[in-house]
C-alpha cells in the first residue's frame, strides 16, 4: 500500500517548526482517534541564512534555497509541501513553478477561513519582511479583503520582539501586552498573524478581536490533503 507522506520545510525557526509537527499529529488523532498517524519528513534550513538573504534582498539566492530543502522533501518521498512559515511565501508562486508536488500554502488557507468568516479588513502582523512584502495583500484583495499593516515603529518592535525572544522560546508578559496594544490600535474585523511564532506568545483567549492563526489553519490544510489523498483513512 503507497504510503503518503507530508514534507515539512522548516527551521524558519525551530520552535514553530516543532508546533507544526506537534500539531498535525494532535490533530490526527483529534479526527481519527487511532495511531495509524501519517509519516512526516523535515527538513530544516540553516535560519540565519533565510534571515541574510530575505534582509539582503537576493530574491534568486532566496529561492535556491529554499529550493534545496524543498528537492531533498521530494527525494525523500514527500507527497506534498508546506512550508513553516510566512515569509518564504513571498516568493511561493516562483516555487510552486518549480517543484513536482503541490506546496500547500498558508496565505491561501488563511484567506479561505477569512472568507468564511466573512472578514472584510485584516491587520497583518508578522516580520518586517512579511509586513513590508504584498504577497497577503495581493492575495486576500482577490477575496475582496483588505489588509494593513502597522505603522513603522510597530513594526519595529514585533520585529525585535519575533527576533530576539520568540524564535528561541523566550516569552514574556511586557512583549504580549505591546502585541495586544498593536491590536487594538487598529479599527479592523480581524487580525492575522502573520508569523507563525506569534500564537505562541497570544491566543483568541487575550483579546475579543478575532485572530486568525496562520500555523492551526495551515495544519488544517495539510490533514484536509492528507485525508483527500488516502480516502480510506
Amino acid at each position: 500500500m503507497k504510503s503518503f507522506r507530508i514534507g515539512i520545510l522548516g527551521g524558519m525557526s525551530h520552535k514553530s517548526t516543532i508546533k507544526y509537527y506537534d500539531q498535525i499529529l494532535e490533530k490526527y488523532y483529534e479526527r481519527k482517534h487511532d495511531y495509524d498517524y501519517p509519516e512526516v519528513i523535515i527538513f530544516s534550513l540553516n535560519f540565519q541564512r533565510i534571515i541574510d538573504l530575505e534582509h539582503g534582498d537576493n530574491r534568486k539566492g532566496y529561492i535556491e534555497y529554499l529550493m534545496e530543502g524543498i528537492k531533498a522533501l521530494e527525494q525523500a518521498g514527500a507527497s506534498f509541501i508546506i512550508i513553516a512559515a510566512n515569509s518564504p511565501h513571498a516568493v511561493y508562486d516562483d516555487l510552486v513553478q518549480l517543484v513536482n508536488v503541490p506546496i500547500l500554502s498558508i496565505v491561501k488557507a488563511t484567506a479561505e477561513k477569512a472568507h468564511q468568516e466573512n472578514l472584510k479588513k485584516l491587520l497583518l502582523l508578522g516580520i518586517k519582511f512579511t509586513m513590508q512584502s504584498t504577497f497577503y495583500q495581493e492575495f486576500f484583495a482577490k477575496e475582496g479583503i483588505e489588509v494593513i499593516i502597522p505603522s513603522d515603529e510597530e513594526q519595529d518592535r514585533l520585529n525585535k520582539i519575533i527576533f530576539e525572544e520568540l524564535v528561541i522560546g523566550l516569552f514574556n508578559d511586557e512583549s504580549k501586552s505591546i502585541i495586544l496594544r498593536i491590536i487594538i490600535n487598529y479599527t479592523t474585523d480581524g487580525v492575522i498573524l502573520g508569523c507563525t511564532e506569534l500564537p505562541l506568545i497570544i491566543s483568541q483567549e487575550d483579546t475579543r478581536v478575532k485572530l486568525l492563526n496562520t500555523l492551526n489553519l495551515h495544519v488544517e490544510a495539510v490533514l484536509n490533503q492528507y485525508f483527500k489523498m488516502n480516502p480510506m483513512e
